[in-house]
């Protein structure tokens, strides 16, 4: 599903666009604007930091050649087990 577009008209949020979403759904808004102030996601500081510890260990592998091709790892992952 993409993300819905809407607007605040008299205090009521109103899609710019129709939806299929079923009768009765509930969906959460968060303002964009708060969404960029806490780094585009919904990770904690722990969390963070541990993405970055593995994002610089995936860089310093790189750097030392460390690598496994792509079409191998994704062909791997999709053969039955």
């Amino acid at each position: 599903m993409h993300a819905l577009k809407a607007r605040v008209e008299n205090g009521r949020i109103k899609l710019d666009e129709p939806t299929d979403l079923p009768e009765g759904k509930l969906v959460e808004l968060v303002p964009l604007d708060e969404v960029f102030l806490n780094g585009g996601d919904d990770l904690d500081d722990t969390e963070r930091a541990a993405l970055h510890r593995e994002l610089d260990a995936s860089v310093a592998d790189a750097k030392a050649g460390d690598l496994e091709d792509f079409d191998a790892v994704l062909t791997a992952l999709r053969s039955p087990s």
